[in-house]
């Protein structure tokens, strides 16, 4: 805990020194799918519901925030996004297109400035989160509300390749007793 305590006061600083912040947070468990439910309409469950409320709330207790929330439109990730709303991590939740399974959301990251949070799935996050950090695809993977913490400065037009891994977070770290 003591290093996640650390990467904080590090992102605390980041804010006020032109670096962007980005957190990645994959949806929380959600119904399997099934004939009659589009997978744009797959809801969380009961169980991914409660967990994800409760990541969340670990999370800003911690000192995870961001200035602006972007999430994918499937349900899933936007019920995410609203639990993270909600346990006040961020301000308010901005639908983005390009976080949909298979989006290009290079002109969004692009774009970024500050702290932001990005709602989304798997294995988009991962593969976005490791090119950012110019790792091979594959080498990094987010459970199921997950957060990846990469930062790097904002004076780089394409940050591909030259961000810094903050951190990894399964839930089973955050919320001890969960399997």
């Amino acid at each position: 805990m003591e290093r996640i305590k650390q990467a904080l006061t590090a992102c605390e600083s980041a804010l006020s020194s032109g670096l962007v912040d980005l957190l990645l947070l994959r949806h929380g468990i959600a119904v399997d799918r099934h004939q009659g439910v589009d997978d744009p309409d797959r809801c969380l469950t009961p169980l991914g519901l409660e967990r994800t409320f409760k990541v969340c709330c670990r999370l800003r207790e911690l000192g995870f925030s961001s200035d602006r929330l972007y999430s994918s439109p499937y349900r899933r990730a936007h019920e995410t996004a609203e639990l993270a709303v909600k346990s006040g991590m961020a301000p308010e939740v901005e639908l983005a297109s390009c976080l949909k399974p298979g989006g290009d959301p290079w002109s969004l990251v692009q774009r970024l400035k500050g702290s932001c949070l990005l709602v989304g799935h798997e294995p988009d996050l991962s593969l976005l989160a490791a090119e950012l950090i110019g790792a091979r695809s594959g080498g990094l993977r987010l459970r199921k509300a997950g957060l990846c913490h990469l930062r790097w400065d904002e004076l780089h037009q394409d940050p591909r390749g030259v961000a810094q891994l903050q951190g990894l977070l399964r839930p089973r770290l955050l919320l001890p007793g969960c399997v």
